[in-house]
């Protein structure tokens, strides 16, 4: 989820020296996120890493123990087996540094596998992903297409409502009729929806393409998501249809599932 690319490359000490080959490598692979990478050398003949015994903490070891055995009493001492297994007292020596013109063709077919099965299971995940996103867009469509269906009837009706009420506040006081007809149309227009509706289809459009289009469009779908929502709280607050609302929160359900 990185804005862009942040290569974490650890190598042991007999490649160091191939590390800015290394990240050039990596960085050719995948344009943004955080990328771990943890490169490990093991000698194919006996004898490329010598053990290493550390004699001096392998003694504090046993007169740690030594003395613990005696402040509680015990008889006991500690074994070789023992002290060969506490932490650090054997090391494996590290490989002798690789030679770049040696080193770089063996790292760079393993970095090259790595970063090819990577590659692959993002494929994979992005094709899933994708085919869930195409669900939850063709859902939202399917609500936005109804909304847009509902808007004169409900228009209609909330004109009709503003009428009757016109006329109940002025009773048998005589009313022109197209002076009547003409404030009910404006306060019906108060909650007319069809530029938030107009710019919610831009919006779908848009993340339609960006869904044929593939590659690493997932921030520029985050922003139109963003917008789709707002345009959804827009219209569900000047609505004022339950039918709408209903739709309008539908609709919130499904942006919320992309997101």
């Amino acid at each position: 989820n990185h804005r862009h690319l942040d290569v974490a490359l650890k190598l042991p000490r007999s490649l160091a020296g191939l590390e800015l080959e290394a990240r050039r490598l990596l960085q050719g692979q995948i344009q943004r996120g955080r990328l771990d990478v943890s490169v490990g050398v093991k000698p194919l003949a006996e004898g490329g890493s010598a053990l290493k015994v550390d004699a001096a903490l392998a003694r504090r070891y046993i007169d740690q123990a030594l003395a613990l055995s005696d402040a509680l009493g015990l008889d006991a001492e500690p074994t070789v087996e023992w002290v060969l297994e506490r932490p650090g007292v054997v090391t494996l020596g590290e490989p002798e540094a690789v030679a770049p013109e040696a080193g770089w063709p063996v790292l760079a077919e393993a970095l090259a596998r790595a970063m090819e099965d990577l590659v692959a299971r993002r494929e994979a995940e992005g094709e899933a992903l994708a085919k869930d996103l195409t669900a939850l867009y063709d859902a939202l469509a399917a609500e936005v297409e109804r909304m847009t269906q509902r808007v004169p009837a409900a228009l209609a009706q909330r004109a009709q409502r503003v009428r009757e009420r016109i006329e109940a506040l002025l009773g048998e006081h005589p009313v022109d009729e197209g002076r009547l007809t003409m404030e009910a149309a404006v306060w019906a227009e108060k909650t007319d929806i069809s530029e938030e509706l107009a710019r919610l289809k831009a919006h779908l459009g848009q993340f339609a393409g960006l869904l044929r289009e593939g590659g690493p469009v997932g921030r520029t779908l985050d922003f139109l998501v963003q917008e789709m929502n707002r345009e959804v709280n827009t219209l569900a607050s000047k609505a004022n249809d339950l039918e709408l609302s209903q739709l309008a929160l539908a609709s919130k359900g499904h942006l919320e599932k992309i997101r």
